[in-house]
């Protein structure tokens, strides 16, 4: 027996009574655990998202995600990626990255909203500022999305610094925009910025994996993303890959919707850049 396991039946008995719903859920579903949002496993524990903090707590972990990579580690869950082993040579591993990154795309096509797509361009188009989180490997994303917005003419900020994201969504206003990137959904401090932003007026969009999650709530717009890794890879590698095709097509659909201003701007931008440049 793995040793959360171990541990989650020695304190069944000191656990109230919601508590004891999430521990039973983990027992009887072994394994099941790494694809649940936090709030998928409320769902099926027929508990609070609250009750599964306090559980992870108990157990000793920092919250759910702590919690969750130890069970998937302990019931041997492939943590990097179950389609690759350590025979693959570099290019068969390449090779399977790019099979992977394509399913990715494909799954996001059938899962992305068309309309909220587009309500999420407008919204940008019509923003006197723009800002976008993300932490972690949502860090990259976020910083992508800004440098585009800006070469393009727009007022746009990354901040991937939690202090920093809940500063700067204190300070927007109605009709400034607010993007935050998560793909677990469950980054604490992105949505908790996003709330802010939200309360302060601005319009609220985040990117993140298909499926209930914490970071919806304080959402006017959702955009999804759908890929399989989520059941089998912690790290969320590839559908990275996902978000920054939705920021690219926001991007280009702003720069061809508003060419009299972003056109000119790429321009300045490209020339600017000349002098650093051999």
């Amino acid at each position: 027996m793995n040793k959360v396991t171990l541990k989650i039946k020695v304190l069944l008995d000191e656990m109230g009574k919601a508590e004891k719903k999430v521990a039973h859920w983990i027992l009887e579903h072994p394994g099941e655990i790494l694809p649940l949002s936090i709030v998928e496993l409320a769902e099926k524990a027929t508990c609070s998202e609250a009750t599964i903090f306090r559980f992870a707590q108990h157990l000793g972990f920092t919250g759910y995600q702590e919690l969750k990579i130890a069970l998937a580690r302990e019931t041997k869950s492939a943590i990097v990626n179950a389609h690759m082993t350590a025979e693959d040579s570099a290019f068969e591993i390449f090779e399977k990255v790019c099979n992977d990154i394509y399913c990715s795309l494909e799954r996001t096509k059938k899962v992305l909203d068309p309309d909220v797509l587009q309500a999420a361009a407008d919204s940008v188009m019509a923003a006197g500022k723009t800002i976008v989180m993300g932490l972690g490997n949502s860090a990259a994303v976020a910083q992508d999305a800004a440098h585009k917005l800006l070469r393009a003419g727009y007022t746009a900020f990354a901040y991937t610094d939690n202090h920093m994201q809940m500063i700067a969504a204190a300070h927007l206003n109605p009709g400034d925009v607010a993007i935050g990137i998560s793909h677990s959904g469950s980054s604490k401090d992105v949505i908790e910025a996003l709330q802010t932003a939200k309360e302060h007026g601005a319009t609220t969009i985040c990117i993140t994996n298909k499926g209930k999650s914490p970071i919806q709530k304080h959402s006017d717009l959702v955009l999804y993303t759908s890929s399989e890794e989520t059941q089998y890879n912690i790290l969320a590698l590839n559908s990275r890959i996902a978000q920054l095709s939705i920021i690219d097509a926001l991007y280009y659909h702003i720069v061809y919707q508003q060419s009299p201003k972003t056109l000119p701007s790429i321009e300045d931008t490209e020339s600017s850049l000349k002098t650093k440049k051999y």
